[in-house]
């Protein structure tokens, strides 16, 4: 399949630059595009053999349930017939925005687009770009992240190109995402309300607009591995890189030196090894590292500014992929605000290999 690149002016959208992308989508084809949180894979959400292909290009297990995407509220009746007060009201404070609802799903949604279950899940995204292509298309646009099952999400369109290319029929490039986490996901089909997956909108906020709101227990461990996946990423490993990756936990001059002594051990073996600090924390390592080729870290942000290490977090991690890192020795980023799904992503990625280390 020849995949069509196509650039894309968030500021200067028009019919004429959406067309084909909106055509492809009437027509069941796929087409990647940009959100506020990382790109999508989207294809029509109420046609099956439009999921079908989504679960193929990206090697998806079909059981994972997929995102639909909507421009307007009208849209929601469409998807479903039961809709919580609680939904409106978070609706109208977070929509257009990165916050997805679970709601009992309407017979209209196939169960390929649901991944078997009687729920469907739906969010109203904030980017231009997508926004555009909702009402361009008509179509309301299933769409998991756009790369391969498994691999660091997409925050640029190169990532994209890197898993897909010659997989889908078109990509949307409209640059660097805003936020690189993917949306928080509520479950209004119970109550209260749960978390199911951590992102920008935080329990604070919510309960700041429908009180008390109950998170997941297998957030931040192994638990919900066992569970059929009611939101995406529930069940599946997910964000990983190539090379092994270990989080450190601890005193941050603890951390330092354990994280300095495992690099010695793996350069002498001639493993090459990346190492993920903050602006913060960095300075401590600058006296304990080896002189080796086989070493590279990275800043993936500061703790002031717990965005700025969301952002930062898949692209970093496919660079370690572009230049064959072998070990990844991370810290541990449980600042406040984004903390619980940075953590979240970055422990599915090391496959929730982690180190407590306790104060000597």
């Amino acid at each position: 399949m020849n995949t069509i690149i196509q650039t894309i002016d968030k500021t200067n959208l028009t019919k004429e630059n959406l067309k084909l992308a909106a055509g492809i989508l009437q027509n069941g084809g796929l087409v990647a595009f940009p959100t506020e949180t990382v790109y999508g894979l989207g294809g029509d959400g109420l046609r099956a053999e439009a999921a079908q292909k989504i679960y193929a290009a990206k090697g998806r297990p079909s059981d994972n349930p997929l995102i639909i995407h909507i421009a307007s509220l009208d849209s929601l009746s469409l998807l479903t017939s039961a809709i919580p007060e609680k939904a409106k009201i978070l609706a109208e404070k977070f929509w257009p925005g990165p916050l997805t609802m679970i709601f009992e799903k309407d017979a209209r949604v196939p169960f390929g687009t649901t991944g078997g279950l009687n729920t469907v899940a739906v969010r109203m995204p904030s980017h231009p770009v997508a926004l555009a292509l909702i009402r361009e298309s008509g179509v309301l646009i299933a769409a998991p992240s756009a790369n391969t099952s498994g691999r660091p999400s997409p925050t640029k369109a190169s990532h994209v190109i890197e898993d897909l290319d010659g997989k889908i029929d078109m990509i949307l490039d409209g640059g660097a995402v805003g936020i690189g986490l993917e949306s928080t996901i509520l479950d209004l089909t119970q109550e209260p309300p749960m978390i199911l997956r951590p992102g920008y909108i935080t329990k604070e906020m919510l309960e700041d607009v429908i009180g008390t709101v109950t998170v997941d227990k297998g957030l931040l461990s192994k638990d919900s591995s066992c569970q059929k996946p009611k939101a995406p990423g529930m069940k599946y490993r997910h964000y990983a890189p190539k090379g092994e990756l270990t989080i450190y936990e601890g005193n941050p001059e603890i951390v330092a030196s354990s994280i300095a002594a495992q690099t010695k051990k793996e350069t002498a073996a001639g493993k090459t090894v990346g190492i993920i600090t903050t602006e913060e924390t960095k300075s401590l390592y600058s006296s304990l590292l080896p002189d080796s080729g086989l070493l590279t870290l990275k800043v993936i942000g500061s703790q002031k500014d717990p965005s700025s290490i969301a952002r930062s977090l898949y692209g970093l991690l496919r660079d370690f992929d572009a230049s064959g890192t072998q070990v990844i020795l991370s810290e541990c980023f449980f600042q406040a605000y984004l903390g619980q799904a940075i953590m979240n992503r970055l422990l599915k990625a090391a496959g929730y290999r982690i180190i407590h280390l306790e104060d000597s």
